[in-house]
């Protein structure tokens, strides 16, 4: 194996065994020493990758909502189905891994979003980054549906998208406080009502 390769993916192993810390003691939560332990990773390996514990986080968010783009691609722009449909389906598949798990699973997004935004600015803006392309995403759903289907939205596809964002991310966090999937519910039936075809 040749150094580069070695170093890559000593890189991914640490985000990967971050990720899976994260998501049970959140960020500040996440000590360095018991991830480098965890990671069976020296220190001076870790800061040939990453500047500072901030700049892991960056970088764990970046890698988090570039894998969630390309899961939420891949599930509205498939060519089985409405436009409308596929929006749906999204959404009802969250609602539905809650109501199998007990949990939310694996979002790195909701685990964070609370958490970072006051501690660092760097990680803010990739949250925000992440959210603005996930929304673009819903909006591009959504402008197909108006265009190609009786759906008649109650606002214009961009703000549209943005108000889905922010709905369901708002019922996850409550979902994620409360232990119940009723939060979710609720947000599901709001947008099975925005998005209900004439």
């Amino acid at each position: 194996m040749n150094i580069t390769r070695q170093r890559n993916d000593t890189r991914e192993h640490l985000l990967v065994t971050g990720e899976q810390l994260c998501l049970q003691r959140g960020f500040t939560g996440m000590g360095l020493s018991e991830l480098l332990t965890l990671a069976e990773v020296p220190k001076g390996s870790f800061y040939y990758h990453f500047r500072s514990k901030e700049v892991f986080g960056v970088v764990l968010l970046e890698r988090y909502f570039a894998r969630y783009l390309q899961d939420v691609e891949y599930q509205l722009q498939q060519e089985t189905g409405s436009a409308r449909e596929r929006l749906l389906n999204h959404f009802r598949r969250a609602e539905r891994l809650f109501r199998e798990e007990g949990h939310i699973v694996g979002c790195l997004g909701v685990k964070l979003s609370a958490e970072v935004c006051d501690l660092s600015e760097p990680m803010r803006e990739a949250l925000q980054l992440g959210a603005s392309k996930i929304i673009a995403v819903y909006a591009q759903t959504l402008q197909t549906a108006q265009q190609h289907e009786a759906v008649n939205l109650p606002q214009q596809p961009a703000q549209m998208a943005e108000l889905l964002y922010l709905l369901w991310l708002g019922a996850s966090l409550q979902s994620k406080i409360s232990r119940e999937v009723q939060p979710m519910h609720l947000a599901l039936i709001t947008i099975e009502q925005w998005l209900n075809a004439h």
